[in-house]
């Protein structure tokens, strides 16, 4: 099913070129079909549109990977990323052959169009997205509730690895997804062989929940190495992310300043005290830094000791729940990420007293800190703040997954969610 979603996309949009050039040759030559305009005696249109279709085939096949890890889905970005590919082959094709016949206005009127084409392409495919069929042999019920409330997945059945009943064939197409940790009775056993020698895709329940849900699945971890033997292979990455943090930080200082200039005379008339507010956080290996926020709280909301934020929580002075709620208040934050605290993306940094008490209580809990902690992570905009132990290992859940498959595409990702974060408060408190 993804595959044929793959290629029926990529198939899409180059017809939908096609049907561009054919408006952009009415609005210039007055001529729908481009083979039928005569821009000057004796040149074609066809060489021009010949180029721009196979730059835009081969921005497909480049850009196929942005959809980054897990199920693919349609991307307004990679729709973006496509149109800009085709038109800087097209400008370096017509430098290089100086003869082939080049019109700007009707390049320029063409990727226009197939820009408006494919966006409402792929507006009308997320209204509407595709879906796997899969049936799940596990005990593990919460896992199967997760992975059936996917977008992409359409869950035929749940069935019990112990059960001795017969089991209903499964529909043409379906994935069967097998919890390798149940003991399966004879039955079931002769079933997933069965399966496999029918041709339907067996594959284990692990790897389907963490590609459809964005997680991965605590219980079936071992001792820590599946997340740190691929951390290895993305180690390239790392310092090329610090150069891109310190970019990025570099480029919006003309944004930054100003806002958190805003932010402080807000902090300081709302309630005496403190602009800034620091505390010991922890960081990349576990290490302790000092982190800095403008100051939401009351100067004694920790009298009693450190607790999770709650909705609704009276320790927020009076006018700070709004920064909260766009994100405001992290913004001190970036120092962090100047100094080499922190970075722009990755898992939030906790605090010391917390982080000694999960330890303890959740397995795993440690690897999250192979990776320097972020403004921003995969947690924070799938699943916001953690109000208490339960919540705080589902947000480990989604930590490790970054941890696996952290790269550059899924840190843009991130960082665009986060500024619909920011724009919808979506998560705060």
């Amino acid at each position: 099913m993804r595959t044929r979603f793959v290629l029926s996309s990529g198939l899409l949009d180059l017809l939908l070129l096609v049907a561009a050039t054919g408006v952009a040759s009415f609005a210039v030559f007055g001529m729908l079909f481009p083979w039928q305009a005569t821009p000057r005696p004796g040149e074609s249109l066809m060489p021009l549109v010949a180029v721009m279709l196979v730059g835009a085939s081969a921005a497909s096949l480049v850009t196929v990977g942005m959809s980054g890890p897990g199920v693919p889905r349609p991307s307004y970005g990679r729709g973006a990323a496509i149109v800009v590919t085709t038109l800087v082959t097209t400008a370096v094709t017509q430098f290089m052959f100086r003869d082939m016949y080049y019109s700007r206005a009707f390049v320029g009127d063409a990727l226009a169009t197939w820009m408006a084409f494919i966006t409402v392409h792929r507006y009308l495919r997320r209204r509407k997205p595709w879906t796997e069929r899969i049936s799940v042999i596990t005990a593990e019920k919460h896992l199967a509730d997760q992975l059936g409330d996917s977008t992409h997945v359409d869950m035929q059945a749940v069935i019990d690895p112990q059960s001795e009943d017969h089991v209903a064939l499964l529909p043409p197409g379906t994935t069967l997804a097998v919890d390798m940790r149940a003991i399966l009775s004879d039955r079931v056993a002769q079933y997933v062989s069965s399966c496999d020698i029918a041709g339907y895709p067996v594959r284990p329940l692990a790897s389907v929940y963490e590609e459809h849900t964005g997680r991965i699945p605590l219980v079936h971890l071992s001792e820590g190495w599946e997340i740190t033997t691929p951390l290895v292979r993305t180690s390239s990455f790392l310092p090329g992310k610090r150069l891109f943090d310190l970019i990025v930080v570099g480029v919006l200082v003309p944004l930054w300043v100003p806002v958190m200039a805003v932010v402080a005379l807000t902090v300081k008339l709302s309630s005496p005290g403190p602009v800034i507010f620091s505390q010991r956080r922890v960081g990349l290996n576990g290490r302790p830094f000092v982190l800095y926020k403008f100051r939401t709280m009351h100067v004694d909301a920790e009298r009693d000791g450190p607790r999770m934020a709650q909705d609704g929580d009276d320790r927020i002075v009076r006018g700070a729940g709004l920064l909260r709620r766009i994100r405001f208040d992290e913004l001190p934050q970036i120092w962090n990420v100047i100094k080499g605290d922190m970075s722009l993306v990755g898992p939030r940094a906790e605090q010391l007293p917390f982080v000694r008490q999960f330890r303890r209580r959740i397995p795993f809990y440690d690897q999250r800190h192979l990776v320097r902690p972020g403004l921003t992570g995969w947690a924070q905009v799938n699943q916001g703040y953690a109000a208490d132990a339960a919540n705080t290992v589902e947000k480990l859940s989604y930590d490790l997954y970054y941890v696996k498959h952290m790269s550059p595409i899924l840190d843009l990702q991130i960082l665009w969610k986060t500024i619909w974060t920011v724009m919808t408060g979506d998560g705060a408190r």
